[in-house]
């Protein structure tokens, strides 16, 4: 059974059309990355999914059932940016709460644990700095045991040691057969912590597969050098080049073509090349692509 089916959804705010007749499956069991620009129907989709929103048309399943009653039997657990925690209670006891709602929960101390939250346990909400709130909402999202876990900006407000210790948990929660969507903007934790990316752009999903699947499908590469204190000019007209970026005295050419713009580099050119790397599509030039394609 699929975890998760749209159907020809679409939702309009008045005359905006944030979402267009979407389609797609997520099959039980996989982890799946949601990108996309801002505006792109991302958050709707999600809040449509939980059954926060309505479509204005199309249907939207959950393990076979409508997203109320997917929620009302406690297979969905969901972290949104926003929604404040109740700032009196302490993380143990906003947690023990929560895990009372559901039928058959994780232990206390097990979700304290997954969420890195053990030593915080007796820390009032109201004195949380911003990523060990995130945390929290972890914690709180994870402690019914749902099927299926919903992600909107996990790492947001983290810092860099929190999201690695974030995304173990989160993979250690999806074993075992669990579901897990989640929408991000950091394109690195995409193709690290998926094994499935879907783009979304203007409302509909302009591409489905595996990070490397799309990253193949983007094409082209990039050529790496250190570039120091020489001029840039005449970079842009080597062959193949669709784009020069000058960063730290590092150049960056997106190619086409890298055989022509490489031997162009050494042959047409009176630079001197240190450090050169050619390196394939990354997740973010196949999601920049995409993005510009779709407008």
């Amino acid at each position: 059974m699929n975890a998760i089916a749209f159907a020809d959804v679409s939702r309009r705010y008045g005359d905006v059309l944030a979402v267009d007749g979407l389609d797609l499956t997520v099959e039980a069991g996989r982890t799946v990355a949601l990108l996309g620009p801002n505006g792109a129907g991302k958050s709707t989709s999600i809040n449509m999914l939980l059954g926060l929103l309505r479509p204005t048309r199309g249907r939207i399943e959950v393990f076979g059932h409508s997203p109320d009653e997917a929620v009302a039997r406690g297979e969905v657990g969901a972290m949104l940016q926003s929604g404040e925690l109740i700032p009196e209670l302490t993380v143990r006891e906003l947690v023990a709460f929560v895990r009372r709602l559901y039928p058959s929960p994780l232990g206390l101390d097990e979700v304290l644990e997954m969420a890195d939250l053990t030593g915080l346990a007796g820390r009032r909400a109201a004195k949380l700095s911003g990523g060990q709130t995130q945390r929290v909402r972890f914690a709180l999202a994870i402690a019914g045991a749902p099927r299926l876990l919903v992600l909107d900006e996990p790492t947001a407000a983290m810092d860099v040691e929190s999201r690695l210790r974030f995304w173990e948990a989160m993979r250690s929660y999806a074993e075992g057969g669990r579901t897990v969507l989640f929408a991000t903007h950091y394109l690195q934790e995409a193709d690290e912590n998926s094994d499935r990316v879907i783009v979304v752009a203007g409302g509909r999903v302009v591409a489905d597969g595996t990070a490397a699947e799309i990253k193949a499908g983007a094409g082209g590469h990039t050529v790496r050098f250190t570039l120091g204190g020489q001029a840039a000019a005449g970079l842009e007209a080597l062959p193949g080049v669709s784009a020069v970026e000058i960063s730290a005295g590092t150049a960056t050419l997106r190619t086409a073509d890298p055989d022509a713009t490489v031997a162009a580099l050494y042959r047409g050119t009176t630079l001197e090349v240190r450090d050169l790397r050619i390196d394939g599509a990354d997740l973010e030039d196949a999601f920049l692509s995409l993005v510009q394609e779709s407008r």
